[in-house]
């Protein structure tokens, strides 16, 4: 089982930028296909992007071009660059773990294995 701790969230206006930062634990990080996705209230759970153990990279059409993945194996971390923040990106965002695919976890924000306590990104217009 693997633990995943959140941090990076906060408030900002549309066009600002944020880094979403994601610890790992408790298994071989590297091993794991990893992503993010996001909640909103009275929205359906979204996938936003996804990584896997070769740096392929995934992402949400409505991401695509405005957030970027990435990953420090040796610390054991999983990134998100957000930039070009709108305020439909308003949302709690999970970091997760346990993916087979990259394609299906950015599209969908399902099929994960394991998932942190999530960090809320608001953005204000």
């Amino acid at each position: 089982q693997v633990q995943l701790v959140e941090s990076g969230g906060g408030s900002v206006q549309a066009g600002g930028s944020l880094r979403l930062s994601c610890s790992a634990s408790g298994y071989t990080y590297s091993t794991y296909c990893m992503g993010w996705f996001r909640e909103a209230p009275g929205k359906e759970r979204e996938g936003v992007a996804a990584i896997d153990t070769d740096g392929i990279t995934s992402y949400a059409d409505s991401v695509t071009g405005r957030f970027t993945i990435s990953k420090d194996n040796a610390k054991n971390t999983l990134y998100l660059q957000m930039n070009s923040l709108k305020p439909e990106d308003t949302a709690m965002y999970y970091c997760a773990a346990g993916c087979t695919s990259t394609v299906v976890a950015a599209k969908t924000g399902r099929y994960f294995t394991s998932w942190g306590e999530g960090t809320q990104v608001t953005v204000s217009s």
